[in-house]
């Protein structure tokens, strides 16, 4: 009994011992977390108003409320007339697009600036960024080919060819459905032109070093000559959009 005193004491300094160590344990971890990263880079997938892209973005930090940022896009551009039909007089046809002579990628390259309007707490939250950007875009125009139904007058019998889309030659009844995907990849044609984008990024992941991030905004492609895309329209020269994207990325020094 004499040594029971003695062990309480001892059992009460080495519990205030063990919960001082996790505590400053966990506020090492929560400041750690909390740190301001100078630089930080992200990988997302875009939806957007005329189809789907990817972006890769770096960024380091300016001032703790200013960032400055390099992007690169890789997007499809579809035209709002696009419509996927197939050849009711043959079996076994293939989906194509009735008048598309082009199908339309885009490079951007660019530099801009991001704003941040709240930092997030420690315990968790959103982080709200508002952004600009701009710089260099090009399209890249790849020629549609199409699998076209001939009559061969030696066999008396109609056989399939490929042939790049024609439509003073090509029309429902002669075509046979879309070529390979890789097809016309040779005869991409490249048409130079400039962006500018702006939106609002949320950051909602609940780690710092490593930000989840939507982002919603709207981009501008002008291009110094029109693109042809779609055979009975105009070809447009500049393309307004709206996006919603999703990303991952992490922060570090």
């Amino acid at each position: 009994m004499k040594y029971s005193k003695y062990f309480i004491v001892i059992l009460h300094l080495l519990t205030g011992v063990t919960a001082s160590y996790a505590q400053n344990e966990e506020e090492y971890d929560t400041i750690a977390d909390n740190i301001l990263f100078r630089k930080e880079m992200n990988g997302s997938v875009i939806i957007h108003s005329q189809g789907w892209g990817l972006e890769y973005r770096f960024g380091h930090n300016r001032t703790v409320f200013k960032k400055l940022l390099y992007e690169a896009n890789l997007l499809e551009m579809k035209d709002a007339k696009e419509i996927r039909t197939i050849n009711p007089f043959f079996t076994n046809t293939k989906s194509y697009i009735y008048g598309k002579m082009n199908a339309l990628y885009i490079v951007r390259l660019g530099l801009g600036q991001q704003h941040i309007l709240n930092r997030k707490p420690y315990f968790g939250g959103v982080e709200l960024r508002v952004f600009y950007s701009g710089g260099l875009s090009v399209g890249f125009a790849k020629p549609v080919y199409l699998e076209i139904v001939k009559m061969d007058m030696s066999l008396y019998q109609p056989i399939i060819v490929v042939e790049r889309y024609d439509p003073d030659k090509h029309f429902n009844d002669n075509i046979y459905g879309r070529a390979p995907f890789t097809k016309g990849f040779d005869k991409l044609k490249a048409y130079p032109g400039a962006y500018v984008k702006a939106g609002l990024s949320i950051d909602f992941g609940t780690l710092n070093q490593k930000p989840k991030i939507v982002e919603v905004g709207a981009v501008l492609d002008l291009y110094a000559k029109p693109i042809p895309v779609m055979a009975f329209k105009n070809p447009d020269q500049f393309f307004l959009t709206i996006y919603l994207s999703f990303g991952i990325g992490k922060r570090y020094d």
